[in-house]
């Protein structure tokens, strides 16, 4: 054990969650008028709908899959009846499958970003970092996933039991220093992300739109339309 995997896999996990909820405190407080996604749905809707439509259910779907295989024992799985072979199998289908998607949607919003300018000059450096972090994560996380497909990479053995343990503020960090580096570098770049969240346009995730299905839309037409129908 290292100083570095002390500072990674002790120290850090609690800085970055000690980051996440102090910030979005101070955030909420302080720049509520800034607590949006700062939507350029405006400048352009096609690839956005895309790209944000994939990202996001991929996301949701690579969520649940990790309370499933980071935060569920395996003698839990078992005791269902679902054995380490069958695991192993739903982890990759799902893993690929939910790690394809997110990454399909982050490459076409990229694009979009790239694409127009109007909607690349309300790219910011925080969203230059943030980005740089989702995209590592999403690499890694996918590359986890394909050498799971030889079991290469064991997270159950090592970076479940180390996650579990910081819930009871006694980090394994043996477990996680042996872990395979790509492993690590995934978890590395998620903390670092959970600890930029609140400093990004990543705070609209909690402003859940419990309203939206009621309401009415809002149109939207341009000046032609507007003075056409004034007649």
């Amino acid at each position: 054990m290292s100083g570095w995997d002390i500072i990674l896999y002790g120290a850090l996990p609690y800085a970055a969650v000690a980051a996440f909820f102090m910030g979005h405190y101070w955030r909420y407080r302080r720049d509520q008028y800034g607590w949006t996604s700062r939507s350029t749905q405006l400048l352009e809707s096609r690839a956005l709908r895309l790209g944000s439509v994939a990202f996001h259910y991929g996301v949701f779907a690579a969520i649940g899959g990790h309370v499933l295989g980071i935060l569920i024992p395996a003698s839990w799985t078992d005791a269902v009846g679902i054995d380490e072979d069958a695991y192993h199998v739903i982890s990759v289908i799902g893993g690929l499958t939910a790690g394809g998607a997110v990454l399909f949607g982050m490459l076409v919003l990229i694009w979009r970003r790239a694409r127009y300018p109007r909607v690349r000059v309300t790219t910011t450096r925080t969203d230059v970092v943030v980005f740089a972090l989702l995209a590592i994560g999403i690499l890694t996380g996918l590359a986890v996933t394909v050498n799971n497909v030889v079991d290469a990479v064991n997270y159950r053995e090592t970076a479940s039991p180390w996650f579990r343990s910081l819930f009871a503020l006694d980090p394994d960090i043996d477990a996680m220093s042996g872990a395979n580096w790509v492993l690590q570098v995934h978890v590395t770049s998620v903390w670092l992300l959970y600890a930029m969240w609140p400093l990004s346009r990543l705070v609209h995730a909690w402003s859940i739109p419990v309203d939206w299905f009621r309401r009415s839309p809002i149109p939207y037409r341009g000046r032609v339309a507007a003075a056409r129908s004034t007649r």
